[in-house]
């Protein structure tokens, strides 16, 4: 489903500011995998899924998504097959746009571009059946301008169109970080729900440690680029954040940085 050999990007090569921000990365993913991933400010979790999206290129190495080779496809291009959820709830969503219309436009976005307006009335009792599953009254507030709705409904918004086309992979960037805590727990409990009925293979970076136990099937810790951890089904489901920890610093020699929101 998603394999990444060998993956190298370093930033800034030759300078006093050079970082090795992938170190040989090598991660596959079956599919139905919802692997969580965590580590500390700069290990590189977020440079991985630029990387998988196509927002960056690898210095050396080679992705793929569905066994084609997609090292060197365009964002653009690999939009069919990779649905994604950033940090920033005004990120996924168009404000001035509304409820309907985004819907439209990420109902669009893997068919063949037509004259046909894109909020027909077939559209919209579909629209309003999988706003539903969302428990948010939205399927009520379809004409509603998104720059309108709360960071919380927008993130909600934004998760339900990232997997309307049942795209290859869904990649979630820390996208419940900014909310506060009672809308971020709506927004796990959402992502739970529709991933399971789903089905998408998906990778979700995360500062919150529980959160990381708490949702998917394995987990990868990295650290200064590198993936250090990787614990399959079966173990996981007995983690403990101690545990964690314990473990980053067996195989490091130090503790892990002390960042707060790590250990949420």
């Amino acid at each position: 489903m998603l394999h990444l050999t060998q993956i190298n990007k370093v930033f800034n090569e030759g300078t006093l500011d050079e970082k090795n921000a992938l170190d040989h990365i090598n991660l596959s993913l079956n599919k139905g995998d919802f692997v969580t991933i965590i580590g500390s400010n700069g290990a590189g979790k977020s440079t991985l899924m630029n990387m998988i999206s196509g927002v960056l290129t690898p210095d050396t190495g080679k992705v793929e998504i569905d066994g084609k080779n997609v090292t060197y496809l365009s964002e653009h291009k690999r939009a069919k097959l990779i649905g994604r959820v950033f940090q920033d709830p005004m990120a996924g969503t168009a404000p001035t746009m509304t409820i309907e219309e985004n819907l439209a436009m990420a109902y669009s976005r893997n068919k063949t571009r037509t004259l046909r307006r894109g909020v027909t009335k077939q559209r919209k009792v579909y629209f309003k059946e999988v706003l539903e599953t969302l428990h948010l009254g939205l399927e009520n507030r379809l004409t509603a301008k998104v720059g309108l709705l709360s960071g919380g409904e927008r993130q909600a918004l934004s998760l339900l169109m990232a997997t309307f086309t049942e795209p290859s992979i869904l990649l979630l960037d820390e996208h419940t970080a900014a909310l506060d805590p009672s809308r971020a727990e709506l927004i796990t409990n959402i992502t739970k729900e529709i991933v399971a009925n789903t089905g998408l293979t998906t990778l979700m970076v995360t500062h919150n440690m529980q959160q990381a136990l708490d949702l998917g099937n394995r987990l990868i810790m990295m650290d200064k680029g590198q993936v250090i951890l990787e614990v399959e089904e079966e173990e996981k489901k007995s983690l403990t954040i101690d545990r964690l920890l314990k473990e980053f610093q067996r195989i490091r020699g130090q503790q892990m940085a002390n960042d707060r929101a790590l250990l949420s």
